[in-house]
């Protein structure tokens, strides 16, 4: 063997276990769960348990069109600017617009509405990124989050271990969808959720908030209570807020993109 072919030969093998190597950090940064989380509360579980039973698949139906706003919605995204957002780090939202969609632009910092809403019917359509890459959390990770604080996971679910209470349609950290309706990635996927707003008097939660989501059409959080505001590895724990509040949309670094998101204030009569 020349020297030249063991030259090659070592080089390819040091390829080969940086590579490997690059494939255990990246699972080591995002596992598929964990063993040392708090108990949650009147539950059997961790949070974001190993252990836990993840969701059943579940193949959502066909959809043939965008769903078009009601006459009273009010549209916080068509496809053509996010006038109606901010940063979170100050000043005008910093996702990329083009084409119809909004696209998260790692590193610009979440983006909220500048209008404050309470309870509320909203529609958010989304898109995973294809090809997908990571695993687990670090794969097509974003979130809407209702009031800013309570997070409706969005995750690229399709043939991706993660825990139960991290997957997409779940309450983050808190509860798993019932299934796993999600869609493979690159393809359109849709949340309506209707979320009511946790009361506050005194300092004290006297009512707690609850919310349904529908994960392309699928029902996958059945008038859920909310157990807090969204934390991650820990419990969650009451916040006193307003009512009407921002929603947020979460850069978490990964290109998701989003397209005709509208909401209807559910006003008490």
């Amino acid at each position: 063997m020349t020297s030249k072919i063991r030259v090659a030969l070592r080089s390819g093998l040091f390829a080969a276990l940086i590579a490997a190597a690059g494939v255990h950090a990246e699972e080591e940064k995002y596992p598929t769960g964990y063993t040392d989380a708090p108990q949650l509360p009147n539950s059997p579980w961790r949070v974001h348990d190993d252990n836990r039973p993840r969701p059943r698949v579940v193949t959502p139906g066909k959809v043939d069109q965008l769903a078009t706003p009601p006459s009273d919605a009010i549209v916080l995204f068509d496809g053509k600017n996010l006038d109606a957002w901010r940063s979170e780090k100050g000043g005008p939202a910093g996702w990329k617009v083009e084409n119809g969609y909004a696209e998260v632009v790692s590193g610009s910092g979440d983006i909220l509405t500048k209008q404050k809403f309470g309870d509320c019917q909203l529609h958010v359509e989304f898109r995973e990124p294809l090809p997908p890459t990571g695993n687990s959390q670090g794969r097509g990770n974003s979130g809407v989050f209702l009031a800013g604080l309570y997070e409706v996971q969005i995750l690229d679910s399709y043939d991706n271990l993660s825990y139960a209470d991290g997957q997409a349609g779940a309450v983050y950290g808190q509860s798993p969808p019932l299934v796993n309706a999600a869609r493979p990635p690159g393809g359109w996927q849709t949340y309506d959720i209707v979320y009511t707003s946790p009361r506050f008097a005194n300092g004290k939660q006297t009512v707690p908030g609850y919310v349904t989501v529908f994960h392309n059409g699928v029902l996958v959080q059945n008038h859920t209570q909310l157990l807090g505001a969204t934390v991650h590895h820990a419990l969650p724990k009451a916040v006193e807020h307003d009512i009407n509040m921002p929603l947020k949309l979460q850069d978490h670094g990964m290109p998701v993109r989003f397209r005709n998101i509208w909401i209807r204030p559910l006003v008490e009569k």
